[in-house]
């Protein structure tokens, strides 16, 4: 977000005020001087109500806040609508309708009616019907009706601040928003009020050129902070989806029941009589968790001894065979 030069304002013409014999001596404070009959405004003074309002709408707008955009004169209609088209922002450019935000229900009715005589116009069997005469007269009074609240059709509520070009001429506009607590942010010449503004915003309210200038610097602040809203909100988005979404598969995967230990093969070298001693010891101690008795083992049968016959036969014979 940069901020615009000195040079640039006096190029835009910026500087220049009203006539000396229609000052308000409520401007004093930001008027630096007088060349002829002209009024000269105070630059720095301009840049430190820039500076003030980049800030307030840069927080507004990264909050989610809305921020309506008036001004009614005819060389800045247009200004106010592409600034409109730009930040998406609610506008109003004709008649400042007495209870906009006063009566907000009201105009809510009145665009909900707009609704519908759009649905009538798109009809193909309206001509049947409905007569001529009553199709003009309807088509009359959606015309009247986007005029004067097509620019805030898309405010579903009350904003955030408003920004006013030339607060003298919209002094309704400004009394509306003091009452409903927001904030006025005011480009205003010499001729006008400070009082009734939060920040002002000195300078040429009448010169195309200068009004362009001043309202592209606090677009941008818009723009910006607009852009952060739409960040944060895309990552909370994420991290929502993110912690709903099961981690494998279309949903939990289910526990396993425990499954008894395999019991070992005895095997028929050294190597597994060793084993098979280890597994005695394991089904034993097994067991006795279990709260089985151990198994006894086959006990073998003693050798029988060698009686004296069979001692003087086998001494007979290994005699025989010395002969």
């Amino acid at each position: 977000m940069e901020t615009v030069s000195v040079n640039k304002l006096i190029e835009a013409g910026v500087h220049f005020g009203c006539r000396v014999s229609r000052w308000n001596p409520k401007m004093a404070p930001y008027i630096y001087g007088r060349r002829s009959l002209i009024h000269i405004i105070d630059l720095r003074e301009t840049l430190r109500g820039i500076l003030r309002a980049q800030n307030v709408l840069y927080h507004l707008a990264a909050e989610g806040s809305s921020i309506l955009w008036v001004g009614t004169k005819r060389q800045v209609k247009g200004v106010i609508a592409e600034v409109g088209e730009r930040t998406g922002m609610p506008i109003v450019t004709e008649r400042w309708i007495g209870g906009t935000l006063t009566n907000y229900s009201v105009i809510r009715s009145r665009l909900r009616r707009l609704e519908e005589l759009e649905k009538v116009e798109e009809d193909p069997n309206a001509g049947l019907q409905y007569s001529k005469k009553v199709l003009a007269s309807l088509r009359r009074e959606r015309r009247k009706i986007t005029r004067n609240l097509g620019g805030i059709r898309e405010m579903n509520g009350i904003p955030g601040a408003m920004i006013v070009v030339d607060p003298a001429r919209e002094y309704n506009a400004v009394r509306e928003a003091r009452k409903m607590g927001l904030i006025v942010i005011g480009l205003l010449d010499t001729d006008c009020d400070p009082s009734q503004v939060d920040i002002v915003i000195p300078g040429n309210d009448d010169a195309l050129k200068a009004v362009r200038l001043l309202i592209e610097q606090l677009a941008e602040a818009v723009e910006e902070g607009g852009a952060n809203h739409r960040e944060s909100m895309a990552s909370v988005a994420g991290a929502q989806h993110h912690q709903e979404e099961p981690e494998s598969g279309d949903g939990p995967r289910p526990t396993r029941a425990i499954r008894p230990l395999p019991k070992l093969v005895k095997m028929e070298s050294q190597e597994g009589g060793e084993a098979a001693t280890t597994e005695a010891t394991t089904e034993a101690a097994s067991g006795a968790a279990s709260g089985e008795e151990p198994a006894a083992e086959p006990v073998e049968a003693p050798e029988a001894p060698a009686t004296d016959a069979d001692s003087v036969a086998s001494a007979a014979t290994a005699e025989e065979k010395n002969d």
